[in-house]
């Protein structure tokens, strides 16, 4: 049997506290002198009691991971905050939210949830996004002229440049905003090929609109990199990038170097305040061009009203996993790629192929051909209460990303009751705090075993 650790004796009363602080059998005395309830503890050789009484424990244990979570990292919470920051140089009554999508991606459900936070307090909010399907909601409009993305996308990879193109786009989305008249616009991603970036700042900057800018990459401070990894040529003047192609690729030129110093010319002297929802981007802004900007940490927000912790008994049942098997969660939009880590929970499959333990992978991506046997490929899941399903059915989330900027998996599964452990890779282990998320150093699958055996098996 693989489920059970003996640790060696120790009088360090903080550890034996974290260690029994649990369920148990009472040996005679063990009820009176517990910290814990007297009902978390069961008569001599009532094991199946006792068995129940564990499970309830770690229901119990799951909600208070939730609680924490969801006063944290709610849409709620994000709201408020966001709503202060509006109001700093006075009450904005119209408010305008820019990004690429809406609804449809992490960033797109931030926009559409502060969009309603907004429109409940009373005020005009409008959405302006560039890619995704027509949403027909008021004040929601599509832009992004489909045809120019794609061609927009094409001259990226022929020219180098991105964010030059789609002059139709851009204007429709300039003439919406004359029409809407907006007190602030509140700016999110523009990469993505959907808008030129030059005229629409421009714009912004010629009719002194206040701007808040929230920066959920490192796009709009490096010649094109979304993550600069361990790369510091944007600190000084980027060119021989190492990663031309890569997201947003190019094929023959690299360009860089001529796009960052167009954001350096055209961001330098626009009065606006920068947005992050993490210390950890909010540091590397300031060793960037922007360093001068004034520079705030508002955490992502989620649906707490959706994620949440829930009975997905019937999902383990069609999953066919015993009540007893331990489950760990793996979601990313490409389960398989590099960024993402796919690869990193096969090899941690492997080797923990003989514990009663299955790895569940959720996203996009093909599995390979010869998978461990404990891993469970389930393809990407759009349906919000399916995904809760999947968070709530698992004893751990695994974060295996090379890079994150804030990780709303991470938020998704706390909110949800579900323990993290993961490696480190910029923002999570600076927003996601223990006893909840441990982190360790990334690509060490020695030490998040050790993780799991210590917490979770």
């Amino acid at each position: 049997m693989n489920n059970y650790i003996v640790r060696p004796k120790t009088t360090d009363q903080l550890l034996l506290t974290r260690y029994c602080s649990f369920v148990g059998i009472d040996t005679g005395g063990t009820r009176e002198t517990s910290e814990l309830l007297f009902d978390d503890f069961e008569e001599h050789d009532e094991s199946e009691n006792l068995k129940e009484k564990i499970y309830h424990r770690l229901e119990h244990d799951r909600q208070e991971i939730a609680d924490r979570a969801q006063a944290a990292y709610s849409k709620e919470t994000m709201a408020k905050k966001y709503m202060e920051e509006y109001d700093r140089n006075g009450h904005r009554e119209r408010i305008l939210l820019i990004d690429v999508n809406c609804k449809g991606s992490s960033t797109g459900k931030i926009v559409y949830d502060l969009y309603s936070s907004i429109r409940a307090s009373g005020r005009s909010a409008s959405i302006c996004y560039g890619r995704g399907e027509k949403i027909e909601e008021k004040d929601i409009h599509k832009f992004g002229v489909d045809w120019e993305t794609k061609f927009h996308g094409g001259m990226a990879r022929l020219t180098g440049y991105n964010g030059y193109f789609s002059p139709v786009s851009t204007q429709r989305l300039i003439r919406f905003i004359e029409e809407f008249k907006p007190d602030l616009i509140h700016m999110h991603e523009l990469h993505a090929y959907f808008v030129n970036i030059k005229p629409l700042v421009t714009y912004i900057k010629a009719k002194r609109i206040p701007l808040i800018w929230t920066f959920h990459c490192e796009y709009m401070y490096t010649g094109k990199c979304g993550h600069a990894y361990e790369c510091t040529n944007f600190q000084y003047e980027c060119g021989n990038c190492p990663a031309v192609r890569d997201y947003p690729k190019s094929l023959f030129f690299d360009k860089t170097k001529q796009m960052l110093k167009m954001k350096k010319e055209l961001l330098n002297d626009l009065d606006f305040t920068i947005i992050t929802p993490s210390q950890w981007l909010a540091d590397r802004v300031e060793v960037s061009f922007l360093r001068d900007k004034e520079i705030k940490v508002i955490h992502n927000g989620i649906d707490t009203d959706v994620f949440h912790p829930t009975d997905a008994s019937e999902l383990r049942c069609a999953l066919k996993i015993k009540k007893d098997t331990k489950i760990f969660l793996f979601v990313a939009p490409d389960v398989m790629s590099v960024r993402k880590g796919g690869h990193w929970i096969l090899k941690l499959a492997k080797k923990m192929i003989d514990y009663n333990c299955v790895f569940i992978l959720v996203g996009n991506g093909t599995p390979p051909e010869l998978k461990p046997i404990n891993t469970i490929f389930v393809g990407a899941v759009k349906d919000q209460s399916e995904l809760v399903a999947y968070y709530s059915i698992a004893d751990c989330f695994l974060l295996c990303s090379e890079k994150e900027t804030y990780s709303m998996t991470c938020a998704e599964a706390l909110c949800c009751g579900i323990p993290v452990i993961g490696f480190k890779c910029g923002a999570p282990e600076t927003v996601f705090a223990e006893p909840d998320a441990k982190f360790v150093n990334y690509g060490d699958l020695e030490q998040i075993e050790v993780l799991i055996k210590e917490n979770i098996l």
